[in-house]
Formats: C-alpha cells, sequence, structure tokens
C-alpha cells in the first residue's frame, strides 16, 4: 500500500471516534496495530480499511467491554463473531441481575426492613439427613445449592422423605467452602448418590425470611446481630429451610427458615 494512501495517527483518531492516546495504547497492548511505523520518526500510519475494527472497539469500549473480548470478537469472522458477543452479552445480563439483587437489598437497608426478622431462641432436635455435598465460593452458593436441590431429588426418586429442603453452610463464606442440601428420609438408610449427616440437637437463634433468596444476608444480619448483642457464639453449619419454593411462588412470596446453633459451654471446652 502506498504511504500516500495510509492515513496519520490524528486522522484515523478522527474518523473512528478514538483519541491518539487509545490508539497508541490499543497498538502497545496488540490490540489495533498500524499497518506502518516510520522507524526515524515513530509516527503511525493506518489503512482506510482499519476503520471497521477500530470503529468496533470505539463502540466496545463504550459499553465496557473488556480489552480481552474485543480481542476476541476481532479475531472471530461470521458466526464465530456472533457467538463471542452473544456470550458477552449473557455475562452482562447476569451482571444486571447480580446489580438488580443488591439494588433491592440496598431498599431494604434504606427502608430499615431489616428489623423485619423477628429472632426467637429455640432447642432443635436431633435430625438425621440424607445429603448431597458440592464446593463453591461465596459468588456461586446461590447456582451450586440449586444444582445440589437437583441432585439430591434425582437421588431420592422413589423414597419417601420429609420436607422441607434443608441447606447447610459455613459461618465462614470462603472459595472452596463446603455445603450441603439434604432432607429427613425415615428410612434408616441413604439413598444412592447421598450421604448421611447428623445435626445435634441444641439451642438455636432462628427467624423466618420472606423475599428472595438474594436478600437472605438480611436475615443473616438479624441473626448475628442478636449473637452479638447477647454474647453467644454461633456455631456452625447454618440452616437455611425452604419452607415455600420457588416451584410453589414468586421470588417476593418465598418463605426461608434460617438458623444458626449456639455454642454450648460443653461444646466451647
Amino acid at each position: 500500500m502506498r504511504e500516500e494512501e495510509l492515513l496519520t495517527i490524528g486522522r484515523f483518531a478522527r474518523l473512528c471516534r478514538l483519541s491518539v492516546k487509545q490508539l497508541r495504547h490499543y497498538d502497545d497492548v496488540g490490540l489495533l496495530r498500524p499497518v506502518r511505523v516510520d522507524r526515524a520518526t515513530g509516527y503511525r500510519y493506518y489503512a482506510t480499511d482499519q476503520a471497521r475494527d477500530a470503529l468496533t472497539v470505539a463502540l466496545l469500549r463504550e459499553i465496557d467491554v473488556p480489552l480481552a473480548v474485543i480481542a476476541e470478537t476481532l479475531a472471530a469472522r461470521g458466526a464465530d463473531r456472533t457467538l463471542v458477543l452473544r456470550a458477552e452479552r449473557d455475562r452482562l445480563a447476569e451482571r444486571i441481575a447480580r446489580d438488580r439483587e443488591r439494588l433491592h437489598l440496598l431498599d431494604r437497608l434504606a427502608a430499615d426492613r431489616a428489623g423485619d426478622h423477628e429472632v426467637t431462641t429455640i432447642h432443635e432436635p436431633e435430625v438425621r439427613l440424607a445429603v448431597v455435598r458440592a464446593q463453591c465460593g461465596p459468588t456461586d452458593v446461590g447456582a451450586v445449592t440449586g444444582a445440589c436441590v437437583g441432585r439430591l431429588l434425582g437421588a431420592l426418586a422413589g423414597t419417601r422423605w420429609t420436607p422441607p429442603i434443608r441447606g447447610l453452610f459455613p459461618l465462614d463464606l470462603v472459595e472452596g467452602m463446603r455445603i450441603a442440601v439434604g432432607v429427613p428420609t425415615g428410612t434408616g438408610h441413604n439413598p444412592s448418590g447421598t450421604e448421611p449427616w447428623v445435626l445435634p440437637e441444641g439451642p438455636a437463634l432462628a427467624t423466618v425470611h420472606i423475599g428472595p433468596y438474594a436478600q437472605l444476608p438480611l436475615a443473616y444480619h438479624a441473626l448475628l446481630g442478636r449473637m452479638h448483642a447477647d454474647g453467644l457464639r454461633p456455631a456452625g453449619p447454618a440452616r437455611e429451610e425452604y419452607l415455600v419454593t420457588p416451584h410453589e411462588a414468586d421470588p417476593e412470596d418465598l418463605t426461608t427458615r434460617v438458623l444458626i446453633p449456639i455454642e454450648t459451654e460443653e461444646a466451647a471446652a
């Protein structure tokens, strides 16, 4: 290509609605390289047929698409490019859904709805469960719990069991934590694909949460706040009993009983 057919970085920037600084950065990271760099002056020159890619970069950066995804988009063609962009669209939709959940949680806190949770002291009997376990992190605990429910119900096919389904969670939410979902079967044996878990009897603080699972932190806030106020020490695992489930009601009407066992003097000794 003749040099007179090339565009200087300034002209190319104006054509593509990018700044010179941005174009230099995209060259440095290998995203959008000029077709020629003058060795003597370091000036960058671009071809007019690079404008479409540059405009795509500008548009995707405007909506905060990561540079790595933009590079993958530019490298793909046709149906492959469509797949890359749809995958990013799905990731964005998931982030928006999480942000909506956080927004609703903040609304309830701002309205002092955390006080909606009446906390009571109870004494839980010993319960023997058939459970399935999984490993997860704090950000995917909801999805992994849902998958565990599906596995559990599959394992229980043809077996009589007593609702509600219970979720068991460590008090420390860390990467690699182990969670469990289970039910009492009352059969004295565990169905294939499950394992036994005995919940010991003892005191606990309990509350009932009505609303989406994403707002369950409000229940834990109320329980742990009461623990602190009364000088009690929590003992794991925390328990969630799903009284009204997504198959039975809209998210705003889901009902979950949340319990945190209280550490006794015998257990602490």
